[in-house]
């Protein structure tokens, strides 16, 4: 049986997000620990879960195709835009909805965001972010 070239992809997104997601959790977790608002703990733990899923999807998930052009700034830009989107403003709304409202735990609200906020990521990184200029090469 042959893995297609998508399944391959996204069992690869799927590796560096649970590597991701790792860091992530245990950076909010400690912040909340040490008495940090969720919210701050969630907006600090974006920003170095971005960082490390930015690194390991360019160099390891999404690599540029012959004669693709990417600019690794405007693809990090990007990368922040499609993350803030979902980890960041919609697992926050989230946050808020479950632990405020419901009145779940916040050590078990983050967990919840990821049903939805892994699929989402996966498409604005596979489909925008890190979606490079094609440029045809002379032969």
């Amino acid at each position: 049986m042959q893995v297609s070239a998508f399944a391959l992809q996204f069992v690869k997104f799927g590796i560096v997000g649970l590597s991701n997601t790792a860091i992530s959790y245990v950076t909010y977790a400690l912040l909340v620990y040490l008495g940090a608002h969720y919210l701050l703990a969630n907006g600090l733990a974006f920003v170095i879960s971005v960082l490390n899923s930015f690194y390991w999807n360019n160099k390891y998930v999404f690599k540029k195709g012959t004669g693709e052009k990417r600019n690794p700034w405007w693809t990090l830009a990007k990368t922040f835009v499609a993350y803030a989107f979902t980890g960041l403003f919609l697992n926050s709304l989230l946050l808020a909805l479950f632990i405020d409202k419901m009145h779940l735990s916040p050590y078990l609200g983050p967990l919840l965001c990821l049903i939805i906020s892994v699929p989402v990521n996966y498409v604005m990184n596979k489909f925008w972010a890190f979606r490079g200029n094609s440029k045809k090469v002379a032969k």
